[in-house]
């Protein structure tokens, strides 16, 4: 059985559907679906595009990658890289962001891999942001100044640590400290590790060993909480400042 057909089979199922159900999801002839599951016809890219947006997966993971080796989890480890799946999606078929509340941020560590656990977060959608998977995170402390404790970092998850670009800053879950937000520098090829860096001075930098990285999230905005106070921090307050966040872009967009 090839590759794809494997994938198509495996995601399926996980997802309790006939192949007469995503035959009439795709409009195309149960037959069919059954000789790509079967392996006796391989779909055109056009088809394979459908199954690319269906399940929410890149073409590259759904023909090159055996995806029955997750075993039931919600990603799956390829050499190096973690690959979530599948994105949670609203009812109009869009990304939506799930949001860690300061509360559940100490249990993510523990919970980041349970399918549960990430169901159990709300979520909502954020237009303005990039293509690719988004998780917003609380953070504490005051180790990356101007961007005060109690604010919330919406990062882009990244497959791999070799898409870390030097300088630029990160929400990271590791091993040793669970969710930390800080400025990367790759140093995997001279020692294994990354080093990080805080904007706050005062903080001296760490290095972490890449192996003991689960998580990578590249900052894509910041949204400030300090205009409430500290009993006034909920998902509702956070949600609303979202909301305002995105008036204010398309304020601006409206001025340039």
């Amino acid at each position: 059985m090839s590759i794809i057909a494997k994938n198509i089979t495996f995601l399926r199922k996980q997802r309790g559907l006939t192949q007469e159900q995503i035959a009439d999801d795709l409009e195309i002839k149960a037959a069919k679906q059954g000789s790509y599951e079967e392996s006796r016809a391989y779909p055109p890219i056009p088809m394979l595009i459908q199954y690319s947006d269906y399940f929410k997966l890149p073409i590259d993971i759904l023909v090159r990658h055996d995806l029955t080796k997750s075993d039931g989890e919600p990603s799956i480890v390829i050499g190096n890289n973690r690959i979530l799946f599948p994105m949670m999606v609203s009812e109009d078929d869009k990304d939506m962001i799930e949001i860690v509340p300061v509360k559940a941020s100490a249990g993510y560590l523990n919970g980041y891999a349970d399918p549960e656990y990430i169901e159990s977060l709300q979520c909502m959608k954020l237009p303005f942001v990039p293509v690719g998977k988004h998780r917003a995170f609380p953070i504490s402390g005051d180790s990356m100044l101007p961007i005060k404790d109690g604010s919330y970092i919406v990062g882009k998850y990244l497959e791999s640590l070799n898409e870390i670009n030097d300088g630029r800053t990160y929400i990271l879950l590791t091993t040793h400290d669970g969710i930390v937000y800080k400025r990367v520098y790759n140093k995997i090829q001279e020692d294994g590790t990354l080093h990080l860096h805080s904007d706050n001075k005062v903080y001296q930098p760490y290095q972490v060993k890449a192996e003991d990285v689960l998580e990578i999230w590249e900052f894509t905005c910041q949204v400030n909480t300090q205009e409430y106070d500290e009993g006034e921090i909920n998902l509702d307050s956070v949600f609303s400042m979202l909301r305002e966040l995105k008036v204010e872009l398309a304020q601006i967009k409206n001025e340039t």
